[in-house]
């Protein structure tokens, strides 16, 4: 043939600017398109040389990458089916006809691996590249070797050449913004990020080595790709260690998974790959680059947010699909109609795989629940049809680290933990060592508590409330043993409300400042023998504290200060005796304020009774004021003279001061006052 010249058959000529700029959001991805070609035709070869429609030695079946510095040129070599100048008329001059399409509609039922579906693909070469030179061969008996070139604009050259070997050469003169794509490093890295595991051995410069202090090329050519990943294989075949060996591959230095799921598929999509449950530490880390998105072993990405389930960014591994799209746009992916049936696919998988762990090796899926909990609990959280199959295999670890199943732990407390509502109450705690005395009171009527101390238990409590009827978890320091589950009515106390008024003040005023912490004192009828003062903390406010540290949008429930009670067993017989000291010593000094406290809320009340329709007038509002202010003045003056009196009774501050450390409440100077006290008093 004689040289031709002509035009590409595009619509527009706008078309290279459009490939320079939008068609990739990443100038990076034309090398793994350039090799994806190579491999694809490598394949073609392969498949017509096994169908006897090629006769000829196959040969050295590779891929080639070449950097050529002083050149300024980049080549991407295959010795795949090549193509005649009637093929590059019509896949290379006719923008978006994908020769891939083709040949897969011939062989759609034994072509394998067959990468195509780009159409595109080979015109990314100009993102980088000022021009660039085709040099092929066809496959086909007495077919003649041809060069094409092109500098970027519609206009192209071809003519006949010189070519020995059959295959293809692509050639890119790289353009001078983009000469990073001249550095072997770059390259190197690119083609493992992109490549690694192709079908089709893939060459990239040289094996290096040690040698008088520094790393030289040796002669062997460098192989940067593993062709067969462990996820082309089945099952059956891959031992244990082949799976840990893959991992090892792809997270070099990251501790051993804990399980995996092979998934293999063909119907109604085909899928395979692997997905491992890894080791998560301390917090939650959803990395963006846990799970690796391929098609035909072509690196599509790392970025699966939307692709796949929220829950699932913890997992790690490689997912592969010719029915995901070889498309870097992650908006496109997450549209896709096959992606979210793929995504609903493994969903389930993990799910079943979780299920068959659980019946088939329970004393291993135990050993291992500490470590995958946290996944399993996000997944129940974020997806509802996982949460319905999770439903069978979550369990709970009580404090004696017994695990159960939710069925098997509801059979277990039923009986003994029903409160007089019917409502199955769910004890727990979430620091077995700080909360040692209340899970203690607990086991010692015979219930059982459970160990709830994940990062996400405070949302999965709820979650399991909502989802289980007539069940409520209560925090085991949430309250005085005997109110925890309440079996009876309530049993009233024997205080006056003279006594009521001076004891609250007596320990109200002897409670030291605690950082962002209030209390409220209380009074409960507890039995002679239990503590004479219980701290316990508001079981909503707590929770609400609690989610809001992981719920920015609850950030105000994260200001406001820690709810605790401080509960007084008006049954001790240390209590009754500061109630005795304290009528004796205070109650009639106090007795005129209090009686003067009275009368004026009296008239406060008579003055609002009597306003019309519940108006007052300039005059009443005015008297109110006055009396609230007397109030006011009076109750400060109780409180006072109560705070002075309790000062001169160590065995008040000795009590407050012994609940809050058991507490973990008394620091500092409290604490070093308490333990000098404590010397003092023995």
């Amino acid at each position: 043939m004689s040289t031709q010249k002509g035009k590409i058959g595009v619509t527009t000529e706008n078309i290279f600017p459009v490939i320079k700029k939008f068609l990739y959001s990443d100038h990076e991805i034309f090398l793994r398109e350039l090799v994806s070609n190579a491999i694809d035709a490598t394949n073609k070869l392969k498949t017509l040389s096994s169908f006897g429609e090629f006769k000829g030695e196959l040969g050295d079946m590779n891929v080639k990458v070449t950097v050529d510095k002083e050149a300024g040129t980049l080549t991407v070599s295959d010795h795949g089916i090549g193509m005649t100048a009637d093929d590059i008329e019509k896949y290379i001059n006719q923008i978006a006809f994908s020769g891939a399409e083709e040949f897969l509609a011939k062989y759609k039922d034994k072509a394998e691996n067959i990468i195509g579906h780009f159409g595109l693909g080979f015109y990314s070469a100009f993102m980088v590249a000022k021009k660039v030179e085709i040099r092929t061969l066809s496959y086909k008996e007495g077919a003649e070797a041809v060069s094409w070139v092109c500098d970027g604009s519609p206009e192209y050259s071809m003519e006949p050449i010189e070519k020995k070997e059959r295959g293809t050469d692509i050639v890119l003169y790289i353009d001078d913004e983009n000469k990073e794509f001249l550095e072997q490093s770059r390259i190197d890295t690119l083609l493992k990020k992109y490549c690694r595991f192709l079908p089709v051995p893939v060459i990239s410069g040289k094996e290096q080595e040690w040698k008088d202090g520094k790393y030289v090329d040796t002669d062997r050519d460098k192989v940067i790709n593993n062709t067969e990943p462990a996820w082309t294989k089945k099952p059956a075949d891959l031992t244990d260690d082949d799976y840990r060996n893959f991992y090892r591959e792809l997270y070099p230095g990251q501790d051993d998974p804990l399980f995996w799921i092979h998934l293999n598929v063909d119907y109604p999509f085909t899928l395979t790959g692997i997905l491992y449950f890894p080791k998560i530490k301390n917090n939650i880390d959803i990395s963006r680059n846990r799970i690796q998105l391929y098609c035909n072993q072509v690196f599509v990405t790392d970025s699966v947010e939307g692709v796949v389930p929220e829950f699932m960014m913890l997992m790690q591994g490689v997912i592969d699909s010719p029915d995901i799209p070889l498309n870097v746009s992650r908006s496109y992916l997450q549209s896709d109609t096959a992606v979210k049936k793929i995504s609903s696919y493994i969903t389930k998988k993990v799910a079943q795989r979780l299920e068959e762990i659980f019946k088939n090796n329970r004393e291993e899926y135990e050993s291992k629940w500490d470590d995958i909990k946290v996944f399993i609990e996000y997944g129940m959280l974020t997806d509802e049809k996982f949460r319905d199959a999770a439903m069978k295999f979550v369990l709970v670890k009580d404090t004696d680290d017994k695990y159960y199943t939710l069925d098997e732990y509801k059979t277990l407390i039923e009986a003994n933990q029903t409160d007089k509502e019917g409502n199955i109450i769910y004890l727990y705690a979430t620091d077995k060592t700080a909360q040692y005395n209340y899970i203690t009171a607990a086991t010692d009527k015979g219930y059982d508590v459970l160990l709830m101390d994940g990062q996400l238990d405070s949302h999965f409590i709820g979650l399991l409330e909502q989802k289980l009827e007539k069940s409520h978890f209560v925090r085991v320091d949430s309250d005085v043993i005997d109110n925890l589950i309440r079996k009876e009515d309530k049993k009233a106390d024997d205080l006056t409300a003279a006594q009521r008024n001076i004891l609250t003040n007596v320990f109200r005023s002897q409670i030291p400042a605690v950082d962002k912490a209030e209390f409220l004192v209380s009074f409960e009828s507890l039995s002679a023998d239990a503590a004479p003062l219980v701290i316990t903390q508001n079981e909503y406010m707590r929770r609400m504290k609690d989610m809001a540290a992981m719920q920015p949008g609850m950030s105000f429930y994260s200001e406001l200060p820690d709810s605790y009670n401080l509960i007084v067993n008006t049954e001790h017989k240390l209590i009754k005796q500061i109630r005795d000291d304290a009528d004796k010593s205070i109650a009639e000094k106090i007795s005129p304020i209090t009686s003067s406290i009275d009368k004026t809320n009296a008239e406060i009340t008579t003055i609002r009774e009597a306003a019309k329709d519940g108006k007052l007038s300039d005059d009443d509002n005015k008297k109110v004021s006055e009396l609230e202010g007397e109030a006011d003045k009076l109750r400060k003056e109780e409180t006072e003279m109560i705070g002075q009196y309790a000062a001169t009774q160590p065995i008040v501050k000795q009590l407050i001061d012994l609940a809050l450390l058991g507490n973990g409440l008394l620091k500092g100077h409290d604490l070093s006052e308490f333990i000098k006290r404590s010397i003092n008093l023995l």
